[in-house]
């Protein structure tokens, strides 16, 4: 977000008109229009010590333990939809990136890719969502950078975020880590935000009351932690959904993975949507649910913590880790089969996060 030449100097320019105005090629170029977009926009959401400075990097302090940093980039369609918007989904989406090593999430850097003809009034608003799901995950924005593209070569807004966070000493979550007989425990109903922003597609001839999930999980994870400590697994299953995150953990730890499909949380509608569009619900992008794996003797109570959690009250066991040299995920499914959930082959939809 800074401009070239060190730091701007608030109060030179006249106010922007965020209710009437669009995003110009100005407002990327380096100059005035750029200082005013940035002092009375980001800067005035985002406020921080650390941004304050408004150099090209920030400088903070570091706590004991290990640093962990994630970056995601964020070009979903539609901007906005029930549930949040690309701006709250940026910001938690790499804090649950960034937590899923067990870390506390400290600082984000933000990045925008902002199209010549948006209007000021929404990116106002996907602003003021990021600060607000900031505050609330008591995460700072501390730098960033915005750049606009000419009209007709974007897409209104693009957003990329990276995270930073502390891994407490002692605490070690990796997806390398499963071990036969261990439990596979998800935190709530699987497909929500794939369904919610499927049903807003112009092409998709489908409407349903289901809302996005998407939400930062630093809380309910630090609750888990608290309870069983060598949690061995923590992901969340965005793109893909739980089959493809079970498939590459399965790979990393060099383990297969039985399921049980009758102890699967999905929602009604999200069911009758999949089968409405011939998707399965295992595949749909989740933006606020993560999958843990734990010893069997710390199922129960990691499940009572997840559950004792807002974010995490509908929890459940959904299988376990098996010995296989094939690394096969499976399940056992309703009527007493089993089948083969494998990887993800294509994409189900795109620009879904």
């Amino acid at each position: 977000m800074t401009q070239a030449g060190g730091k701007i100097k608030p109060g030179y320019s006249r106010a922007i008109d965020f209710k009437h105005g669009i995003v110009e090629m100005t407002h990327g170029g380096g100059g005035r229009s750029m200082a005013q977009l940035i002092e009375q926009l980001f800067l005035a959401a985002f406020d921080n010590k650390y941004l304050r400075q408004m150099n090209d990097q920030a400088s903070f302090p570091v706590a004991n333990g290990r640093m962990v940093m994630s970056t995601d980039s964020h070009v979903i369609t539609p901007l906005f939809f029930p549930g949040g918007d690309i701006g709250n989904l940026a910001v938690n989406g790499t804090i649950n990136d960034v937590v899923m090593s067990g870390a506390r999430p400290c600082h984000l850097a933000a990045s925008f890719i902002l199209e010549a003809g948006f209007p000021l009034v929404d990116l106002k608003r996907i602003v003021h969502s990021m600060a607000q799901a900031a505050q609330n995950a008591n995460v700072s924005i501390i730098t960033g950078d915005t750049k606009v593209v000419e009209k007709g070569k974007g897409d209104g807004v693009f957003i990329t975020t990276t995270g930073l966070g502390i891994v407490p000493e002692g605490i070690h979550i990796s997806a390398d880590r499963a071990r036969p007989g261990d439990k596979i425990l998800v935190s709530g109903t699987l497909g929500d935000h794939g369904i919610a922003i499927m049903s807003l597609r112009e092409n998709l001839s489908f409407h349903t009351s289901i809302t996005s999930d998407t939400a930062a999980l630093h809380d309910l994870v630090a609750a888990m932690i608290a309870v069983t400590p060598n949690l061995r697994v923590l992901r969340d299953p965005t793109r893909g959904g739980l089959a493809t995150v079970l498939n590459e953990i399965a790979s990393q730890s060099g383990v297969g993975m039985m399921l049980q499909e009758s102890t699967l949380p999905i929602q009604q509608q999200v069911s009758a949507a999949c089968e409405f569009l011939g998707f399965d619900p295992l595949y749909v992008a989740n933006e606020g649910k993560l999958v843990a794996i734990c010893a069997p003797e710390d199922a129960n109570d990691l499940l009572t913590a997840m559950r004792a959690h807002p974010l995490g009250s509908k929890a459940a066991i959904i299988g376990e880790v098996t010995e296989d040299p094939h690394c096969f995920v499976q399940m056992t499914t309703s009527f007493g089969g089993k089948r083969v959930v494998d990887w993800l082959s294509g994409e189900q939809l795109p620009r879904i996060c």
